[in-house]
C-alpha cells in the first residue's frame, strides 16, 4: 500500500506536465531551444534557422520532450501553437525554400536533406509511415514529386512532403474575402496551428502580424493524429535553402497542449536585420563640411573620370523594360564578377553567345553569364520578355535564370551557377572522369521531370528545341537539370505554335519539325529519345567516320537481332541494371519514332521511368501498319524525306546545328 502511493505521488508531476505544456519563446528565451544544422540565435534574440548560404538546412526545438497522450495507445491531446516568422530572401521574388512547424520523435530529424525536402525527410523515408512526423509547411518552391500546388502555399504533412492538404498562402478578412501573402516578401506574419482532439480537426491560421487571428482558418483538415503522434515528442521548427540564398526567422513562439496557445506580445518581438550594410548618418554628419568642400575642390577632375566610367558601363534602359526591373543585374556587377570576362573565366561558347564565371562582389554568389548580341531593336524587346518569362519556372531540373542586363546592342543572361559543367563532357573523347550508370539513370529522370514541367507544368507550354547533352548540366549533386533557353518557345496550353523557322540541333530535329518547321511537345520528345540514346550509348547521335553512323538506326539494328544490351556504352563493363538500360534504350526507340502520334508523352515517359507503367514491347507494334520506321527497315522509301537518316545525311557534312543560320528570323 505504501509502494502504490509513492509511485502515485512520483507520476503526479509528469501528469500535471502532460496536462497543461505551456511554454512561450521569445526574444531571449529563443536562445534555450536546442539547435542544430545552421540554427543560430541572433545578439537581439532572433531565431535564424538559416544564413545565406546554399543547400543547408536548420533546427530548433523545445529542448525537453512534450506529453501528447497517456499512454502509448491513447488518444492524442488537443494542442495549439502560434508563432511568427519571416522569409527574407536574397532576391526580392527569388526565394527557396520554407520553412516547416514540426512535431517528431526526435530532435533534428537525422538523415533529412536540405532543399525541396525541407530538412525533414530524404528520398528513402519520405512518405513511411514509421516517420510518426506532423508538419505545417510554408513552402516557396513547387515541387512536382510532391504534388505542390504552387510555390507559395501552406500545407499540412503527415509522415510525407506531399501534403495531405494544402492552400495558397493568404487569410480570410472580415467578411470571408481571401487576401493573398506573398511567403518571401520579407514581411513578418503569424500562423496559428490547432488540434482539437475531440473533433480530430486540424485548423491552420496565417496573417500579417498587424492583424488579429481570422475566424476561418485558412486551412482545416479532419484526421486522427493518434496513429502519427507518439505519447512523447519534440516540437520544433526545420528549415531548408536550395539555389537560392534565403534566411528564415522566427520572432517568436508559443506552444501549449489542452488549451490556447498564449498570445505573443508583438510589440516586444525583436526587429529584423537590414539587407546589405547599414550605412552610418552619423558619419555622414559631422563629415558632411569636410565633404562639401572636397567635392567643390575636386569637381573639375572628376568630371572626366565620370563620364569616362558612365560610358564604359553604360546600360539601355527603356520604358516597356521596367517591368522587369526586379530581375535586371547591373552592368557593372557583371564585369567585376567575371573579371572584366577574361579569357580565364570563360565556360564554353555556344550559338548564342559565350558563357563567363563569376562571382557577384556583394552577396558573393556564383554565376554564370551569357552574353548574346542581337541586331534587332524589336526582336531584343521580344527576346527579352520572353526570357523574363522563361526566368520565372521553378523546378530543380532547370538551370535557375536569376535575371539579366542590357548594354548597347548586347544582352547579358545571368544563371545559376553549375559547378560540374555540362553531360556532354562525361560522356565523350574519353572523358578524364565517367558517369556510372546509377548516376546516368538518376540524371535521365532529372531532366524528364523538368521536360514534363515544361510540357505541363507551368501556365504555358514551353517548347525547349534544343535538348541535348551539352545543354544538360550537372550541379554539385550530379544532378542533371535543364539549361540553354536560347530557343525556346512559349504558347498558350490548348492552342498551336507560330513558329515556322528550324531550330535546333542535328541528330535531334525529329522528320516533321525538319519538313515544317513547327516545333512541338512531340518533337522535344523526338530529342529527348535522341537524348536517353545518347546517354545509355555514349555516342553521339550522328558520327562523321569513314562511313556515317546515325545512332538510332544502330540501335534499331541491335534490337533487331536480339541483342539490344550490346548497344551499351562499354565504359560500363558489368556494373550496370540489365532492366533499366534495356528500358532507356527501348524508350529511345519509342520516343524517335517518325510518326509524332506514336511519341509518347512526357508524362508517360517519366511513368515509364519510374516504373509506375508497364513499358509497351516494341516488337508487339506493327512495322506493316504505322510502327517503327528507320532507314534499313522495308517501306523506308515511302518516308524517305521523314526519316532522320535521309535528311541527317544530306545536312550533316556541311553543318552540324541549324540554329545559327535562322537566329535573325527566328528572334
Amino acid at each position: 500500500m505504501f509502494f502504490n502511493i509513492l509511485v502515485v505521488l512520483s507520476l503526479l508531476p509528469v501528469l500535471a506536465y502532460a496536462q497543461d505544456t505551456n511554454f512561450v519563446y521569445s526574444r531571449v528565451r529563443l536562445a534555450n531551444l536546442s539547435r542544430d544544422g545552421v540554427a543560430s540565435v541572433t545578439s537581439n534574440g532572433l531565431l535564424k534557422l538559416t544564413n545565406d548560404t546554399k543547400q543547408q538546412m536548420g533546427h530548433a526545438f523545445h529542448p525537453d520532450p512534450v506529453q501528447f497522450k497517456n499512454s502509448p495507445n491513447g488518444s492524442v491531446f488537443s494542442f495549439s501553437t502560434a508563432f511568427v516568422f519571416v522569409i527574407q530572401p536574397q532576391y526580392a521574388i527569388l526565394g527557396g525554400h520554407g520553412i516547416v512547424f514540426v512535431i517528431a520523435p526526435q530532435r533534428g530529424l537525422p538523415g533529412s536533406l536540405p532543399s525541396q525536402h525541407l530538412g525533414m525527410f530524404n528520398e528513402t523515408n519520405n512518405g513511411n509511415d514509421t516517420n510518426h512526423v506532423f508538419g505545417v509547411e510554408l513552402d516557396t518552391i513547387q515541387n512536382s514529386e510532391f504534388q505542390d500546388i504552387n510555390e507559395n502555399h501552406v500545407g499540412i504533412d503527415l509522415n510525407s512532403l506531399t501534403s495531405a492538404n494544402s492552400a495558397p498562402a493568404g487569410y480570410y478578412a472580415d467578411g470571408g474575402k481571401f487576401k493573398n501573402l506573398t511567403l518571401i516578401s520579407g514581411k513578418a506574419m503569424q500562423v496559428w496551428v490547432d488540434y482539437n482532439a475531440t473533433e480530430t480537426r486540424i485548423d491552420v491560421t496565417l496573417a500579417p502580424v498587424n492583424v488579429q487571428k481570422p475566424k476561418i482558418p485558412l486551412l482545416s483538415l479532419r484526421r486522427d493524429l493518434s496513429s502519427i503522434i507518439n505519447q512523447n515528442m519534440y516540437v520544433g521548427f526545420s528549415s531548408s535553402t536550395g539555389s537560392m540564398p534565403t534566411s528564415h526567422y522566427v520572432l517568436g513562439w508559443s506552444f501549449r497542449v489542452n488549451g490556447e496557445a498564449q498570445a505573443l506580445a508583438l510589440s516586444q518581438l525583436p526587429k529584423l536585420p537590414r539587407i546589405g550594410k547599414k550605412k552610418t548618418s552619423r558619419v555622414l554628419t559631422i563629415g558632411l563640411p569636410l565633404m562639401v568642400l572636397l567635392v567643390v575642390s575636386m569637381l573639375i577632375s572628376s568630371v572626366v573620370y565620370v563620364i569616362r566610367r558612365k560610358t564604359k558601363f553604360a546600360e539601355v534602359l527603356e520604358d516597356w523594360e521596367r517591368d522587369y526591373g526586379p530581375h535586371r543585374f547591373k552592368y557593372k556587377d557583371l564585369y567585376i564578377a567575371t573579371k572584366g570576362f577574361q579569357e580565364q573565366e570563360l565556360l564554353g561558347t555556344g550559338g548564342f553567345g559565350r558563357v563567363y564565371r563569376g562571382i557577384l562582389p556583394t552577396s558573393k554568389i556564383e554565376i554564370a553569364v551569357k552574353r548574346v548580341s542581337h541586331e534587332s531593336r524589336q526582336g531584343m524587346r521580344e527576346f527579352v520578355a520572353e526570357i523574363i518569362s522563361i526566368g520565372r519556372l521553378r523546378h530543380r531540373n532547370i538551370v535557375l535564370l536569376l535575371g539579366y542586363c542590357r548594354r548597347k546592342g548586347e544582352l547579358l543572361l545571368v544563371y545559376d551557377y553549375m559547378p560540374n559543367g555540362s553531360l556532354d563532357k562525361y560522356l565523350y573523347n574519353q572523358p578524364k572522369v565517367t558517369l556510372n550508370w546509377r548516376q546516368r539513370f538518376r540524371v535521365i529522370k532529372g531532366v524528364a521531370s523538368g521536360l514534363l514541367y515544361l510540357h505541363e507544368g507551368w501556365e504555358q507550354v514551353v517548347i525547349h528545341r534544343d535538348i541535348k547533352a551539352s545543354n544538360i548540366l550537372l550541379d554539385a549533386d550530379l544532378n542533371g537539370r535543364l539549361g540553354d533557353f536560347g530557343l525556346a518557345r512559349l504558347y498558350d496550353h490548348g492552342s498551336d505554335p507560330q513558329s515556322t523557322h528550324i531550330a535546333g540541333t542535328l541528330g535531334y530535329l525529329a522528320p516533321e519539325h525538319m519538313r515544317t518547321g513547327k516545333a512541338t511537345r512531340s518533337t522535344d520528345v523526338y530529342a529527348f529519345g535522341a537524348f536517353l540514346l545518347e546517354v545509355a550509348c555514349g555516342r553521339k547521335p550522328i558520327e562523321l567516320r569513314a562511313e556515317d553512323v546515325i545512332l538510332v538506326d544502330w540501335v534499331f539494328a541491335c534490337w533487331d537481332r536480339g541483342a539490344i544490351l550490346e548497344a551499351r556504352d562499354p565504359n560500363f563493363g558489368a556494373e550496370f541494371v540489365e532492366e533499366e538500360m534495356e528500358l532507356v534504350l527501348k524508350l529511345g526507340l519509342t520516343c524517335s519514332h517518325s510518326d509524332p502520334s506514336m511519341r509518347p508523352s512526357m508524362r508517360q515517359v517519366l511513368q515509364y521511368l519510374e516504373g509506375d507503367l508497364p513499358m509497351p514491347e516494341l516488337s508487339s507494334v506493327g512495322l506493316s501498319s504505322g510502327g517503327l520506321t528507320f532507314a534499313h527497315r522495308e517501306g523506308f522509301d515511302d518516308v524517305a524525306m521523314s526519316s532522320p537518316s535521309t535528311m541527317y545525311k544530306a545536312f550533316a557534312h556541311s553543318s552540324s546545328s541549324v540554329a545559327e543560320s535562322h537566329l535573325s528570323g527566328g528572334r
